[in-house]
């Protein structure tokens, strides 16, 4: 086990919706942990002593524009309908539950600069994009929100969007305003320079770009961050092998890079997100085409199935060799 994870322990846990928890983290011996960047996530290993489940949570932070600094962390899990990690949370975690944390990791943050800023949140993607607007806000930022959500029961923290961004902040209940919004309307209404922060799912970030590029925006005035790009509802048990001839069984909600590190397997990684590219490995054979979800290798090199990044992708089905 990697010495940055440090001991936590579940200090509290708050039913926000019918499928979302919001879960506040303390170190277990009891010091303060630090204040982290707006946009900022981490890493938890939970699931036994040796970690079977590593997951990706954003830290939300405090909640209003006035709250002190908080010593403690909190994150918010929607549970998945399939025996996954987000399941394993919603059935077992409680308070006074242990877990291990990795430092504040900020892949995904605001820029430095005071240019106009629009903020587009999807479902759980709120986790990412509300302490952006708290900091936003603190700062007299220009600032504009969409918030997006199947319908207004389901999504978290409504009631502290509406309260911190007031006129600035757009709730879309899809199913009250019946269907999608109109990105490409809301990206024109913006101020020149305007750089947007999207999360959410993926079918809402790749709107975004495309209506983005549609008015000529620069690429990089799109900043966005998916959620749960690793696992997919449709994901089957795989088998990967070493070039020992090891071969190691890879559960569906399970990464290859998790199933290799179970087993003892030397591995590098950094990100988990499929963003850095240090899991990169040499691919030797595979039954059936990979299923490229990270956001390193080009199209080639995706096509080719020569390469894969074993935190988020995987074969469609049967086995994979690897060079490793």
């Amino acid at each position: 086990m990697s010495g940055k994870y440090k001991t936590a322990v579940v200090l509290e846990r708050r039913e926000l919706t019918e499928y979302i928890s919001e879960i506040t983290l303390g170190l277990a011996d009891g010091s303060p942990l630090p204040a982290s960047r707006a946009g900022a996530h981490v890493e938890i290993r939970f699931g036994g002593q040796d970690g079977r489940f590593l997951r990706h949570y954003s830290l939300i932070g405090p909640l209003g524009p006035a709250d002190d600094h908080e010593a403690f962390w909190r994150i918010a899990v929607q549970r998945e309908n399939r025996r996954r990690g987000s399941d394993y949370i919603h059935r077992h975690f409680s308070a006074g539950t242990n877990v291990l944390i990795s430092p504040a990791l900020s892949p995904f943050r605001l820029t430095s600069d005071d240019g106009p800023v629009l903020l587009i949140a999807g479902g759980i993607g709120i986790t990412a994009i509300l302490p952006m607007l708290r900091s936003c806000v603190m700062r007299q930022r220009d600032v504009h929100m969409l918030y997006v959500g199947r319908s207004r029961d389901a999504m978290a923290y409504v009631e502290e969007v509406e309260a911190l961004g007031g006129d600035a902040i757009t709730v879309h209940d899809a199913t009250a305003l019946c269907g999608r919004p109109d990105l490409d309307a809301l990206l024109a209404q913006q101020p020149p320079d305007t750089t947007a922060y999207v999360c959410g799912p993926p079918a809402l970030i790749e709107g975004t770009r495309q209506a983005a590029q549609r008015l000529g925006w620069a690429p990089e005035r799109v900043r966005h961050e998916i959620f749960n790009a690793a696992h997919k509802a449709e994901d089957r048990a795989i088998t990967v092998q070493t070039r020992s001839g090891t071969q190691i069984p890879v559960s569906p909600g399970h990464t290859l890079l998790e199933a290799l590190e179970a087993a003892g397997a030397e591995t590098f990684s950094d990100c988990r997100r499929g963003e850095c590219g240090l899991c990169i490995t040499p691919v030797r054979n595979v039954d059936t085409d990979i299923e490229h979800r990270d956001r390193f290798l080009t199209p080639d090199q995706k096509r080719s199935n020569r390469q894969i990044a074993l935190c988020c992708s995987r074969p469609r089905s049967g086995s994979i060799e690897l060079d490793i």
